[in-house]
């Protein structure tokens, strides 16, 4: 058995608290920590996100099975069906209606050319006939005869464009020259609709000629002479042609449709590439490939990713500590305490994590996680705890990815995301260390709820042993991660001198026995160190100090008066004032050492370092005036002001400095005979004023703004205090005044 020795353990806290001290005031401290942390986070998730090397071979037998990481487009084969479904698609022909019209024009047109020629004919013929008639019989020469079939033809022949004429044979033309206008009229009337009717239906290529031959359809019943008939039937033959056309944009378009209504081809995360013993064909290999199980080159890429996590969060600590951590309340030491806490938390989860290999895959729910977040939140405050809770999920489902497809997990996620929240927001309202436990069990019952409904929503077969198993992680999680905290909070707070939200509600606590000497040794002190509490706290808040701080330092703060409480006019109860029988000098000695007796008190029974500064601070280097003119009128020799000073130092920071007025103006304002609102305000101002002259603010950093802020919540509450009182007739007729 080994024995440790009592002064070698002195002298390791000794120690301990050296390297504390001096490495709170290192200046590069947080960027060391923020290093470090960054660092602890990536060892611990490095072998989660590790690339596994794979012994993969075209047409080999695969030793395992292997599934997809994470979801993936495999625009290979999108690419394939895409192609598959253009193919498909047949190509667009478009009828053009202005062939109909175009075709009928040019058969109204060939019908008008013979009439024109005709008439031509006709017209010519009957002048040369009339020019005959009037010559003299011994003139005239033999009777003209009409226009020959040639001449019209020749004529007919100079009106049509010669590829009709080429076209068509002559005896369509010699049918039509030949017909009466009777006859003509009927066969453009027929061979126009004949046309029109064919021509407005679709006549692709390979139909040319069954439209033609639906010609002989549509002028059967004409009423012409059977030779006109035929003629026709050539006209409209030769009239009819094709009106349905390949669509280049219109196929085009139509096979943009049908690409893009094929759905991605999408290789699934979790999906099984290839089962163990199946032989990896082409098609595999390119899915390995495109998965990057082939590729060796890109395994650094997690790595990277991973880092540039690591930066993301660590960045989000960053803001919130200098955010939500004012430099006066030694920021060092806070990121000190969360780098040791989050590095704690970020190892135990890892070694836990450990149990994975070992086919324990669903070990994460036992881990304690929300025992980080706890302590940030009792030691920091709730939105770093908050910012941790999240850090935490999103590093535990990394770090618990063990049999999962995907880098990360989810659900363990989702689980230390709700757990730590769940705590953190529980202390949040009860702010106490007797709640720790309790809010242990509260974590426990929500582990219940969340691992309950992840079960649910998985949808899958669990025997009762495994329920069971899963519901005991949940219980001893949530007891566990209060159990640690209980443990570990008194050392932060014991070695790094924190005094928490928890640690100072306890110190108001009546029952504290500090507290209780001042209630039953000096009453008058107690009740008058409850108003200045209660003046400090609001004023501070308006300001955004530390008004909590305030409030229970202030508790303390005259509690050097319980060495001599006689000699403090509140605690003067049906006595006679003793330093009416003393020399100013004496009673000078007597009220100064109040605050030296104070601190002294303070130290020895080890309250915190802030309550000790705050007892020494609160009357700054103030002069004690009343003895001060009273020792200069019993002496004739010169009295030293500063013999008469209190000696201090003056306010470090806002807290002592408003606590210090607090006690000036409340125990002036007591001693107001009828304190009105304008005479509250006017007391206020001047004592604030003296001080300001004094040069009592000259070492804390609070504005001149700020003391007016203070100036007028000090007037706010003094005014509840000291409201109006409604003046009652008592049974003898007299007034009185209550409130």
């Amino acid at each position: 058995m080994l024995y440790v020795k009592e002064g070698e353990v002195m002298s390791f806290k000794k120690s301990f608290t050296t390297f504390l001290s001096n490495a709170k005031g290192f200046k590069f401290l947080p960027l060391i920590v923020y290093i470090l942390i960054g660092a602890i986070m990536f060892s611990s998730m490095f072998s989660s996100v590790k690339p596994e090397k794979l012994n993969l071979e075209l047409f080999k037998i695969s030793e395992q099975t292997i599934r997809s990481p994470y979801t993936i487009e495999d625009r290979a084969s999108t690419e394939k069906k895409q192609k598959e479904a253009e193919d498909q698609v047949e190509d667009v022909y478009t009828l053009n209606t202005d062939y109909a019209a175009n075709r009928v024009d040019l058969v109204t047109s060939i019908f008008e050319s013979v009439s024109e020629v005709n008439e031509e004919s006709s017209e010519d013929y009957t002048k040369k006939l009339q020019i005959w008639e009037e010559t003299s019989e011994e003139e005239r020469g033999e009777e003209p005869k009409r226009v020959s079939l040639e001449k019209k033809l020749e004529l007919l022949n100079t009106k049509l464009p010669t590829d009709i004429i080429g076209a068509l044979s002559t005896s369509v033309f010699t049918v039509l020259l030949e017909a009466s206008p009777e006859q003509l009229s009927r066969a453009k009337d027929s061979t126009v609709t004949a046309v029109n009717n064919i021509m407005n239906t679709r006549i692709p290529a390979n139909e040319i000629e069954n439209a033609k031959n639906n010609v002989d359809k549509e002028l059967m019943y004409a009423n012409v002479d059977v030779e006109v008939k035929k003629g026709i039937t050539e006209l409209a033959k030769y009239a009819v042609i094709q009106n349905v056309f390949f669509d280049t944009e219109a196929t085009e378009e139509k096979k943009r449709q049908a690409r893009d209504a094929v759905e991605p081809v999408r290789i699934l995360q979790g999906q099984i590439i290839v089962e163990e013993g199946d032989l990896i064909t082409k098609e595999i290999y390119r899915q390995l490939d495109l998965l990057g199980f082939l590729n060796s080159g890109n395994a650094f890429q997690p790595f990277i990713g991973l880092v540039l996590l690591i930066l993301l969060l660590i960045t989000a600590f960053v803001f919130y500590f200098h955010d939500e951590v004012p430099q006066k309340r030694n920021r060092n030491s806070y990121i000190l305490i969360f780098g040791i806490i989050f590095s704690v938390s970020l190892v135990l989860m890892k070694t836990i994590s450990l149990f994975q290999q070992i086919d324990y895959s669903e070990i994460g729910y036992i881990v304690p996680v929300a025992m980080g977040p706890l302590l940030v939140r009792l030691l920091i405050n709730e939105r770093v705890a908050i910012v941790s809770s999240i850090t935490f999920a999103i590093c535990g489902s990394i770090i618990f990815n063990e049999g999962i497809t995907g880098t990360f997990n989810f659900s363990v996620g989702m689980y230390y995301l709700v757990s730590s929240l769940a705590g953190v927001l529980f202390l949040s309202k009860y702010n106490r260390r007797g709640k720790i436990l309790q809010a242990g069990l509260f974590i426990s019952f929500v582990n219940i709820i969340v691992i309950a409904s992840i079960l649910l929503l998985k949808n899958g077969n669990y025997t009762e042993l495994e329920i069971g198993f899963y519901l005991i992680m949940a219980v001893v999680a949530g007891i566990i991660a209060a159990v640690l905290t209980i443990g570990l909070l008194p050392f932060f707070e014991a070695g790094f001198g924190i005094l928490s939200t928890m640690r100072l509600i306890e110190l108001s606590n009546p029952n504290h026995p500090l507290l209780r000497k001042i209630l039953t040794e000096t009453p008058g002190t107690y009740h008058h160190s409850v108003m200045v509490a209660n003046l400090a706290d609001s004023a501070c808040e308006a300001i955004g100090a530390n008004g909590l701080l305030a409030r229970v330092a202030s508790y303390y703060h005259d509690i050097g008066k319980t060495k001599r409480p006689q000699f403090f006019i509140e605690n003067q109860m049906n006595i006679e004032n003793p330093h009416d029988k003393i020399a100013p000098q004496l009673s000078k000695n007597i009220i100064i050492s109040h605050a030296t007796d104070g601190a002294e008190y303070l130290r020895k029974h080890k309250m915190p370092k802030e309550f000790i500064d705050i007892a020494e601070q609160h009357h700054g280097t103030t002069l004690l005036k009343y003895f001060y003119f009273k020792a200069k009128e019993n002496s004739e020799k010169e009295i030293s002001e500063s013999e008469y000073r209190y000696p201090g130092p003056k306010a470090q920071t806002k807290e002592s400095a408003i606590i210090g007025i607090a006690d000036s103006v409340e125990a002036a304002v007591r001693s107001l005979p009828n304190p009105t609102p304008e005479k509250i305000k006017s007391l206020v101002s001047s004592i604030i004023s003296d001080r300001l002259q004094d040069g009592q603010f000259n070492e804390c950093d609070i504005t001149l703004k700020e003391l007016d802020i203070v100036a007028k919540s000090l007037c706010e509450t003094l005014h509840g205090f000291f409201h109006s009182r409604i003046e009652y007739p008592d049974s003898n007729g007299q007034k009185v005044k209550e409130a």
